[in-house]
This record gives C-alpha cells, structure tokens and sequence, in this order.
C-alpha cells in the first residue's frame, strides 16, 4: 500500500515544524536484541541516492523521486522476511516518522562522498554517518563501500577511513557491514567496478583485515562468477548485493540461490532489483527473494 497523502503531508510538516520528533522517533523504536535471530538477514538497501546513483536499468532518475522511493520500501517492509534497511540518515528519518523501523535492522550507510561519476568517485569520504551518531541514534550498524583501484590514489584514504569505521563501530559493539569492490578506469577515465574474481577474493581479504577486530564485521559482496571464491575469502558472515537491475529475473534470483547455498552466505541486502525489478512487481520480486531467505534459514536449523 502506497504511503497516504496525510502520512507525506506529516512527514513533510514534521521537517519544517517539529524537527526533534526525528530524534525523539528513533530513540523509542522497538528495536531487536539478536540481530539475526536465525542466522540470516534480508535487508532492503536505500542509500544509493546519498552518492548521486539515481538510475535504475535504462531510467537514469528513477530514484530521484522520493516519495516514490518511500511507496517502494513501504511495499518492501510489508513482508515479515525483510528484515530492514540500509540507508542515509534522511531515508531511515524518514522511514522512523512513517512508523516503518519497529523491529527491524536499520543500518545507516557512511563513506558516500564518492558521487557517481565524479573524476574523485575512489576518494569515498564519509560524508553521511559517523559512529557516533549511528549509535546516538539507536541504529543497528554501518555501512562503508570499499573500492580499490590501484591506479587511484584515493583508494589509500578511503581505506583509512573504512578501517577507522569498522574500529569505532566495533568499539560500540555495532555490525560493520563492509562492501569490498575493485575498481578500474574505462577509457575516458571514469571509475568501473572490476569483475575479475582474482581481484575480488583479494579486496574480500583486504575488507575482512580492515580495523581492529573483525569480530562485528560482515561483507557484502557480488553474486556473480566465483561468489564462493570470495567468500571463503574470509569467515567472516557474507550477504549478497544485489548489483544493477537485470532483465532476467529469474537468472538474478538463480545467482542468490546459488550464493545462498554457500555455509559462508547469510543473506541478501538488496536494493535496486528489488525496489525497481523489470516487471514493476515489487511484491512479487519481494516474496520470490524472501522464500530464499527463508530456505536458507531453514537450512541452518
């Protein structure tokens, strides 16, 4: 069900009149003591709009529109078998003023100073959470985005900055989901991510190493060719991405059943394929991800 229009109109008011509700929202939110009760986690991923990634398949503005975006988690959330969100502090806000966070996973994304297709998109700063501020918000952990390019020498401070992350989040005893992707110049010098799996298990291992301890951390990788290469990469709890929207819907879903098959594999955190699938079915798209989900759950017990 679509968000109503005296919902948007609150929410909108909220932000001009009553600013501190948003605090006030998130500091009382049911939120879990396990944060995978079954050892698997389905998060719905919402934080590509903070780097300027609004395009979805052919629609290069498809998320540009945020009501749109808020009609689409709201469908996502619906289903019991998500178990939350990864997002920037205006969606999760959002979201807490719509009463959609009870219970859920809420994770505050952090590095996302790398705007797509800026010519500085390696040098990622964090420009969205902090630690601090994830935890002074009673949220469940964070995220950074871990692209090494060899031939940027940005990559050296956003591996600082990751590590840093991963170490302040771990002090606060909250999830450090890490994504580690390789990267590359094309031709005309612009930042693509690199599929070689050799370079993928290596920056798995480089994530897995990044901070203090390693003992809240979690990777989020590609489901592509060699997916089970990466994750035995590190012991380290992996969740699959779901990378840009494809046409096949039923070859996208083969590749997380396939990932999901892997001990190392402990879930999915999805984002445009799920809120933007090919068909425009969101629910359906929703539930076939979600018995996945649930199968792999099963399969611990």
């Amino acid at each position: 069900m679509p968000i109503t229009d005296a919902a948007f109109a609150d929410l909108l008011d909220t932000r001009v009149h009553d600013p501190a509700r948003i605090a006030a929202a998130l500091a009382v939110r049911r939120r879990r003591t396990t944060l995978a009760p079954d050892g698997v986690l389905f998060i719905v991923a919402a934080d590509h709009p903070a780097r300027g990634a609004l395009g979805v398949g052919g629609d290069r503005m498809a998320m540009a529109d945020r009501r749109r975006l808020l009609d689409r988690l709201m469908l996502t959330l619906d289903h019991p078998r998500v178990d939350g969100v990864l997002g920037s502090a205006d969606v999760l806000e959002d979201l807490v003023v719509l009463g959609l966070l009870d219970d859920r996973v809420a994770v505050g994304t952090m590095n996302r100073g790398g705007i797509m297709g800026a010519r500085w998109e390696i040098d990622d700063r964090m420009t969205a959470y902090d630690a601090e501020h994830i935890d002074d918000a009673h949220l469940d952990g964070g995220k950074v985005l871990l692209r090494l390019d060899d031939d940027d020498a940005g990559t050296a401070a956003t591996l600082e900055a990751c590590s840093r992350a991963v170490t302040e989040l771990a002090d606060r005893r909250l999830m450090a989901m890490v994504e580690p992707l390789p990267y590359r110049k094309d031709a005309e010098g612009r930042a693509v991510a690199d599929q070689d799996v050799d370079r993928l298990v290596q920056a798995a291992g480089v994530a897995s190493g990044l901070g203090s301890t390693s003992a809240y951390t979690w990777l989020k990788v590609p489901a592509g060719p060699g997916v089970e290469r990466v994750m035995e990469a590190s012991t380290c709890p992996s969740l699959i991405l779901g990378g840009p929207l494809g046409t096949d819907a039923a070859a996208t879903l083969a590749s997380w059943e396939r990932a999901l098959g892997h001990p190392h594999c402990r879930g999915l955190v999805i984002g445009r394929s799920l809120l933007y699938p090919a068909d425009g079915d969101v629910a359906g798209t929703v539930a076939a991800a979600a018995d996945l989900v649930d199968a792999k759950a099963k399969a611990l017990r």
